[in-house]
């Protein structure tokens, strides 16, 4: 079964820091839902007063990346979410040790 991780880069261009917000076995769809949830998440108003002020924009930059834009009386907060299928682990006997192994892999 494939394994994901949801990564995330968050702050500013300079500054950003790249995390590992959650990861998961399963098909890709379910992953790509787990994707589109998370960033669905990130800063979202708790109450329809503040939805209202809230802008949030979400731009598509591929099928397993997106950039969320939030701004909110006096704050913003940017992140950019990206899907990413684990394919090298030297602890997994299933899968290769290096990314070079990748070719030789049947």
């Amino acid at each position: 079964m494939p394994r994901w991780a949801i990564v995330i880069a968050h702050g500013d261009a300079e500054s950003s820091r790249y995390y590992i917000d959650s990861e998961l076995e399963g098909s890709e769809g379910e992953a790509l839902a787990a994707l589109h949830d998370a960033v669905d998440a990130f800063q979202k108003a708790r109450t329809a007063k503040s939805m209202e002020r809230q802008q949030r924009q979400v731009f598509r930059v591929s099928e397993r990346s997106y950039f969320v834009r939030v701004n909110h009386r006096g704050y913003s907060g940017q992140a950019h979410f990206t899907l990413a299928e684990l394919v090298a682990d030297t602890h997994d006997d299933a899968l290769p040790d290096t990314v070079a192994d990748l070719a030789t892999t049947p």
